[in-house]
């Protein structure tokens, strides 16, 4: 989750509407097949990253790089295997609406944890910071585990981000550290912090 307050000066407006939607696995736009959506989520996590926020980049941003990455998120929601949940933006002079946050959720590989799932991804463009879009994002995360029948979801962020009370409000308590396991820059390692949420 991005705590960047830059605007991307893409010109939408401040009231917008915003919308939130399971992405199918396949069946043409909208889904995970639609290059459409593709574009608007490399530009996102691309824009995200630029702007400093905790989703796997540090700047600069070799869209190249971000863009393997979402080709194997994209890929695992076709196969059914994780849950893609995007955050939408009305455009003007757009027709369509414009995918301007996501979060996964990543299958487990083992039975015994089929009852919980990890959160990865999560982000919403910069210039929705401070308009609670992501609260948004993340309640719909959790209504799609709840459809799963999920019991708990776990995350991790990147300590010194200011990440964390935002999960705390959200229910997530943190239940573990890493310390300097994310390496952002030569002498600069962070924890990694997991925080798990009980439904």
């Amino acid at each position: 989750m991005s705590t960047s307050s830059t605007s991307s000066g893409r010109g939408t407006s401040p009231a917008a509407p915003l919308r939130t939607r399971v992405v199918p696995p396949s069946g043409g736009p909208g889904s995970a097949e639609d290059p459409a959506l593709r574009e608007d989520l490399l530009r996102t996590w691309v824009d995200v990253s630029e702007a400093g926020g905790s989703v796997g980049f540090v700047p600069p941003v070799d869209p190249a790089a971000v863009a393997v990455a979402l080709d194997g998120t994209l890929a695992r929601v076709r196969e059914g295997r994780d849950v893609l949940v995007v955050l939408e933006e009305a455009e003007d002079g757009v027709e369509r609406l414009r995918a301007v946050g996501m979060g996964v959720l990543l299958a487990g590989s083992t039975p015994i944890t089929a009852h919980w799932r990890t959160v990865v991804r999560l982000m919403v463009a910069p210039h929705l910071q401070g308009r609670g879009a992501g609260r948004r994002l993340l309640a719909a995360v959790h209504a799609a585990a709840r459809d799963l029948g999920l019991e708990q979801l776990s995350l991790t962020v990147r300590d010194g981000q200011g990440l964390q009370p935002f999960y705390e409000r959200a229910g997530y308590v943190v239940v573990g550290r890493h310390p300097g396991a994310l390496r952002v820059g030569p002498g600069d390692d962070r924890d990694e912090v997991r925080l798990v949420v009980r439904f």
